[in-house]
C-alpha cells in the first residue's frame, strides 16, 4: 500500500522496495512528512488518517537522535516504535485495582478498559513530564500526588498487530515501548475522568481483572500492562503459569530499530 502514487513527488523518492524520504535536517524531513500526510489525509488514502490527532510522535535514527517528527496517527503506517506511560492505581489489603471505562465514542478502542492513567508521549515531551499530565487529565490525580506516590517500575515492549477496534486498516504491525508506573493508594484516593477520554472508574478486586482480562475487554496493550504487574506482584507466578516464560518474552520484546 505504501507504493502508491500519492508518494511520488519531491518529498520522496521510490527504489524497489524502498522508500526515502528528502530532507538534510530534521526539520526538513517532519516538514516534508506533513506534506506528505496531509496530502494523503485529504485524498482520503488511508483510513488510518480518519484518526489524525495533531499530536506529533518523534522517530529516532541512530538510538536516541531525533530523526523526524510525525502525526501520532500515521505512525502504524511505517511501523515505527511510539512510546507512551501507563500506571496502574492500586489499593492494598486486598489489592483492588482502578479501572476506567473508554469513551465509548473514540475512534480507537471505544467502550473498552483501560490502565488507570494512560497516553502517549509527544515529541518534545519527558517520561514524567507525560505522566502528570495524562494523570490529571484521565484521572484529575494532581502532581503533588503523582510525584508523591507513583514509582517507576519498569517498561513493556512488544508487537501488536492492528485489529478493527483500532480504527483504520487491519493488519498493521506496530512495535511500542511502554513506561510503566505504580501508584499505591489509599481508600480515599478516588479517580474521576478529568476529560473525555473515559466515562468512569471502578475499584476492581484482581479476579475481576482476570475475568475482564479472559474476556478480552481491555484495550490490547492495557491487558500487556496489567499482566506486567500481575508478575512483578506475584500473582502471575512459573508454578501458577505454565506459559510464563513465554509470557514474560513477548512483553519485553528487543527491537531490531532505533530507539528513543
Amino acid at each position: 500500500a505504501l507504493t502508491n502514487t500519492a508518494l511520488s513527488g519531491t518529498h520522496w523518492t521510490i527504489t524497489g522496495a524502498t522508500i526515502t524520504l528528502h530532507g538534510a535536517t530534521p526539520a526538513e524531513r517532519s516538514a516534508n512528512m506533513l506534506k506528505t500526510l496531509t496530502a494523503w489525509r485529504s485524498a482520503n488514502t488511508f483510513a488510518v488518517l480518519r484518526g489524525w490527532r495533531n499530536e506529533d510522535y518523534a522517530v529516532y535514527s541512530p538510538p536516541g537522535t531525533l530523526y523526524l517528527t510525525m502525526e501520532r496517527s500515521a505512525c502504524a503506517l511505517f511501523g515505527v516504535v511510539t512510546y507512551g506511560v501507563h500506571m496502574t492505581a492500586h489499593v492494598p489489603s486486598p489489592l483492588r485495582i482502578w479501572v476506567p471505562t473508554r469513551n465509548p465514542a473514540k475512534p480507537t478502542y471505544g467502550g473498552m478498559l483501560d490502565n488507570t492513567v494512560a497516553g502517549g508521549i509527544a515529541a518534545g515531551m519527558g517520561v514524567f513530564e507525560t505522566l502528570v499530565k495524562e494523570s490529571g487529565e484521565e484521572a484529575s490525580f494532581g502532581r503533588g500526588l503523582v510525584e508523591g506516590a507513583a514509582r517507576s517500575v519498569g517498561a513493556v515492549s512488544y508487537f501488536y498487530e492492528r485489529h478493527r477496534s483500532a480504527g483504520g486498516e487491519e493488519g498493521l504491525l506496530q512495535p511500542e515501548v511502554q513506561f510503566v508506573w505504580d501508584m499505591e493508594v489509599g481508600e480515599g484516593v478516588v479517580p474521576r475522568p478529568g476529560d473525555d477520554e473515559v466515562v468512569g472508574f471502578r475499584l476492581l478486586g484482581v479476579e475481576e481483572v482476570k475475568e475482564e482480562l479472559a474476556k478480552g475487554s481491555f484495550k490490547p496493550n492495557c491487558a500487556i500492562v496489567l499482566l506486567d504487574f500481575f508478575i512483578r506482584h506475584g500473582i502471575i507466578t512459573p508454578e501458577n503459569e505454565p506459559n510464563y516464560i513465554e509470557i514474560c518474552s513477548r512483553i519485553h520484546r528487543r527491537f531490531e530499530f532505533p530507539t528513543w
